[in-house]
């Protein structure tokens, strides 16, 4: 069986040193917002390069407290309309209402997956305070025109970067075109821990100091509460592990980037809509997604080869039964993407031969 991902065989080669980081951390005594916390905050910054980045609980966090801190900042007021993709993660979204701020989904096309510069000026009004660009399923798009377009109309540009720790666009980082961008790293992302865990990046000082304070209950100073928080903190054990994968980041990327090269030129499967790039170092393919008419039958077809594969995602957010207030609402695009992907098995573990037989069979198909 090749699974669509075996994060045992991707994290066995960090295994003895994250356990002497365990030993050191029971002797130490810290275990809330200690060293590594620190130092994985000043070293992720770095490779974004941005200024500050502050370690938070998980991915969904880091996009609510990014929105709850400009709120606080009096930069948004609350029920501000905020422009993002219909077809992204559902989490996208729910940050948005979760801050008490009002999404506005727009459909995006079926190249990329993401929201272009030309969607975003047809859906921009009077309302419009904010962009959440998403870089889905690891693809940076049209990342100066956006940036440039959301200056130009001041308005806000926050990235869900939770599945692009690394990419690159426009000579910019993910992490770094926004105003402030959220990060997950949950196990399975580009750049995974061993449980829950984000971050937000961002140049903007007054925000990062806000956001530091809305994590740990609204407080600078212990008991002294400034803002009404949250209890969102990377746990210290979780930065120890990322500070280990972070300086593989950037090969682990790059080898995604070969085998989804290989697929794209080996797959010739017509019945096989393949994603398009112009720009591999834009996409650091956390998943590579295929589009297929018969999607079950697809999924069978390789399933009787040993292929695992999975769907990201199954239903697009707007017919979730959780979101009824935009069950009415048409995406077309947005639908068919939901009705037709399929991510099949790319990751740094894949062997060369694992590769061979997945083009293979999905040639076959």
């Amino acid at each position: 069986m090749i699974p669509y991902l075996n994060l045992k065989k991707l994290n066995e080669p960090y295994q003895e040193a994250f356990l002497e980081k365990t030993k050191l951390f029971f002797n130490k005594g810290h275990y809330i917002l200690g060293d590594e916390v620190l130092k994985f905050e000043e070293e992720f910054a770095d490779y974004c390069n941005v200024s500050h980045c502050i370690g938070v609980g998980n991915g969904l966090d880091a996009l609510v407290l990014i929105f709850k801190a400009y709120l606080e900042l009096g930069i948004l007021k609350e029920g501000d309309e905020v422009i993002v993709p219909a077809n992204t993660y559902i989490a996208s979204i729910l940050a948005i209402m979760n801050a008490g701020l009002t999404p506005k989904l727009v459909d995006t096309n079926l190249l990329n997956y993401n929201l272009t510069l030309d969607v975003l000026q047809q859906q921009v009004t009077q309302h419009t305070k904010a962009v959440l660009m998403v870089h889905l399923y690891g693809q940076v798009n049209d990342a100066l025109k956006i940036k440039t377009f959301c200056k130009d109309f001041g308005l806000l540009l926050i990235e869900d970067a939770a599945q692009a720790h690394g990419a690159t666009a426009d000579n910019m980082r993910a992490g770094s075109i926004g105003d402030a961008a959220g990060f997950s790293f949950y196990p399975g992302k580009n750049l995974g821990c061993v449980g829950d865990g984000g971050a937000v990046t961002t140049n903007n000082t007054k925000l990062a100091n806000c956001i530091r304070s809305l994590r740990n209950y609204g407080s600078e100073l212990k008991y002294h509460n400034i803002y009404k928080g949250i209890n969102s903190r990377l746990d210290e054990l979780q930065a120890a592990f990322l500070r280990l994968k972070l300086p593989d980041l950037d090969f682990d990327n790059k080898t995604r980037q070969g085998i989804a090269k290989r697929y794209l030129s080996e797959i010739t499967n017509p019945l096989i809509a393949m994603p398009f790039v112009t720009d591999f170092k834009a996409h650091v393919f956390h998943i590579f997604p295929v589009r297929v008419e018969n999607r079950a039958d697809f999924q069978n077809y390789l399933m009787q080869h040993d292929i695992q594969t999975l769907i990201h995602y199954p239903i697009a957010p707007h017919k979730q039964e959780a979101m009824q207030e935009f069950n009415g609402l048409n995406f077309p695009i947005s639908e068919l993407i939901h009705q037709q992907i399929v991510s099949i098995p790319l990751n740094p573990s894949l062997t060369v031969e694992e590769q061979d037989f997945i083009i293979e069979k999905i040639n076959g198909y």
